[in-house]
């Protein structure tokens, strides 16, 4: 099984506004970068976007190191907070709806076919691949800005 590093980054103006996510993928000495956006989303959906773009790249099962800055997912995930939205039918111990169950839906898949960790970094703290992660993020927000 290979091991991938994946860093991924969400932008949003507003929250819900115009968006974007940037991911870069490390495997083998190689690099390869991903983007996308909307125009009418919200922070953590771009986050999780990010994770999910990252995960829907890989052509076969890997182990994948995934960075990035937002504990909202790593939480989500190594919490257990979205296997346990899930098992009460999307919705929080306090019985109100979570949120992105779409998206947290195809992020729980996507974890049964790879073998991931997840780390968290501070956010514009100077993490190089985090802070290309962020540009390109923001290239994607900004082209729904204008």
């Amino acid at each position: 099984m290979k091991t991938v590093e994946a860093f991924t980054d969400g932008a949003c103006s507003g929250n819900p506004g115009p968006g974007g996510f940037g991911v870069i993928l490390r495997c083998e000495g190689r690099e390869k970068e991903l983007s996308g956006g909307e125009a009418h989303t919200t922070n953590n959906r771009m986050e999780l976007m990010g994770v999910i773009t990252a995960l829907e790249a890989l052509k076969y099962p890997c182990k994948v190191k995934i960075t990035t800055d937002s504990k909202y997912v790593v939480d989500g995930i190594t919490k257990g907070w979205a296997k346990g939205w899930q098992k009460r039918g999307w919705k929080k111990s306090d019985g109100k709806p979570a949120l992105n169950p779409d998206l947290w839906e195809r992020l729980l898949k996507l974890l049964e076919i790879h073998d991931t960790e997840f780390f968290w970094i501070k956010g514009h703290a100077g993490h190089a691949e985090n802070e290309r992660c962020d540009r390109l993020a923001v290239e994607q927000r900004n082209k729904f800005n204008s």
